[in-house]
C-alpha cells in the first residue's frame, strides 16, 4: 500500500540499510536531508526495531513521518526481504503498518545510489584514468563493502531508471598465474568464487591471507580495516601487495560489467571501501586492468571511471526515488545534503 499525497509537507524518513550499518536520515524539504544517524545493524533485533529507535530519539519530528524510503543491500523482489549480509527479515507491507505510515518505498541500495548519480556535483566525483561520458548513455555502479553491489542507471521516457542487479554473484575470472593460484586455493574450499568473495571487506582478509601463504609465511588472518591502514601508510608489503590485487581484481570485474551494458555513460565506484584508498586508487592496477581488454581496449578506454566521493550519497537517492514515487521531482541541493552528512 502506497497511498500518495504530494502535498504532505512532514518529514519523511530515509534508511540505507548495509550488512554492517544501517545510516538513517529525516528529508525534512525539498532537498533537504538532515539528522543522520549511524548505527551497527547488530545493535537491533530488527530494521523495525532500528527505525523505532530513531524515531523515538527525534521527537515530534519523529512522530511527524507517514513516509519512508529504505535502500537495503539485497534483492528486493517482493514484499517479503531477507537480508544476504545479516539475519534481519521482514515485510515491507507489516513495517508500514506497524508505523502508521502512509507509504513505505523499498529498493536496492545500489538502486539507490544509481538515482544519487544525476544529482551528484563534480566536486562529488573523482575521476580515475581518461574517458569522457556520453550524455544519457547507461552508467554502472560497482562498490565493495560488506559485499559486492552493482547496479545502472538508464534513461527511460527522458527520466533516469535505476537497474538493481546481483552482478557482485558473477564468477571470478583470474587473469594471471597468481590469480589462478588464488582461484585453485578458494575453489577447494568454497567450490564457487564469486567476484564478491574477495571484492569486499572479508575479500581483503582472504587475498592477504593468500598471499602470505604463497610467500611461505603464516600469521593471523588481518582484519580489512588494518590492511587498508598498513598498506596506505606502506607499512606492510603484503597489505600494499592486497590492496592492489585488490584494485586489479576490481578493474577487471568493472570492465566485464561495462561490456555487458555499453556503460558509455561511466563507471562509478561507491561501497565503503575504494573511497577510503584516496589517491592510492590512481595509482593502483585498477585503470590498466579496466582497459585490458584485447580487442576491446579502445572501446574501454573511452569509457570514464569515477570514485564517488561524496559522504552518504545513498541517502540523495532515496530522497530522489521517494520523490518520484510520491509524483514529486524536485531539484536538490546537493550542498546541504553533503554537509549535514560529514
Amino acid at each position: 500500500m502506497f497511498t500518495k499525497r504530494s502535498s504532505d509537507a512532514s518529514p519523511r524518513l530515509l534508511a540505507d540499510v548495509g550488512g554492517t550499518n544501517v545510516r538513517l536520515a529525516l528529508q525534512i524539504g525539498p532537498g533537504r536531508i538532515d539528522h543522520l544517524c549511524v548505527m551497527p545493524t547488530a545493535a537491533h533485533a530488527s530494521l523495525l526495531d532500528a527505525v523505532r529507535s530513531y524515531l523515538d530519539g527525534q521527537g515530534e519530528r519523529g512522530q511527524a513521518v507517514c513516509y519512508g524510503a529504505v535502500g537495503i543491500a539485497n534483492p528486493v523482489l517482493g514484499d517479503t526481504v531477507r537480508m544476504t549480509n545479516h539475519d534481519w527479515a521482514f515485510s515491507s507491507e507489516a513495517m508500514r503498518a506497524a508505523l502508521g505510515w502512509q507509504g513505505l518505498h523499498v529498493i536496492n541500495d545500489f538502486a539507490a545510489l544509481a538515482y544519487a548519480l544525476p544529482q551528484l556535483p563534480a566536486a562529488a566525483l573523482r575521476q580515475i584514468g581518461p574517458g569522457t561520458a556520453c550524455v544519457n548513455a547507461p552508467r554502472v555502479l560497482i562498490g565493495p563493502g560488506t559485499g559486492l553491489g552493482v547496479s545502472s542507471l538508464v534513461m527511460a521516457h527522458g527520466r533516469p531508471l535505476a537497474v538493481p542487479g546481483e552482478g557482485g554473484h558473477i564468477h571470478f575470472a583470474p587473469a594471471d598465474e597468481l590469480e589462478l593460484q588464488l582461484w585453485q586455493t578458494l575453489h577447494k574450499k568454497y567450490g564457487h568464487i564469486s567476484a564478491e568473495r574477495l571484492l569486499s571487506g572479508s575479500g581483503l582478509s582472504i587475498i592477504y591471507d593468500f598471499l602470505m601463504t604463497n610467500r611461505g609465511e603464516s600469521g593471523p588472518m588481518l582484519a580489512p580495516e588494518q590492511i587498508i591502514a598498513d598498506g596506505l601508510a606502506g607499512k606492510d608489503q603484503v597489505s600494499v601487495q592486497t590492496i592492489n590485487l585488490f584494485c586489479a581484481l576490481l578493474g577487471t570485474v568493472a570492465a566485464d560489467i561495462a561490456l555487458v551494458l555499453g556503460a558509455l555513460g561511466g563507471v562509478y565506484i561507491g561501497g565503503g571501501i575504494v573511497p577510503r584508498f584516496g589517491a592510492a586508487f590512481a595509482a593502483s592496477p585498477f585503470r590498466q586492468r579496466f582497459e585490458d581488454k584485447g580487442r576491446f581496449a579502445s572501446y574501454l578506454a573511452t569509457i570514464p571511471t569515477y570514485v564517488i566521493d561524496a559522504p552518504q550519497p545513498a541517502l540523495l537517492g532515496l530522497a530522489a526515488a521517494l520523490d518520484a514515487e510520491l509524483g514529486q521531482h524536485p531539484g536538490v541541493d546537493v550542498s546541504d545534503v553533503l554537509n549535514c552528512c560529514r
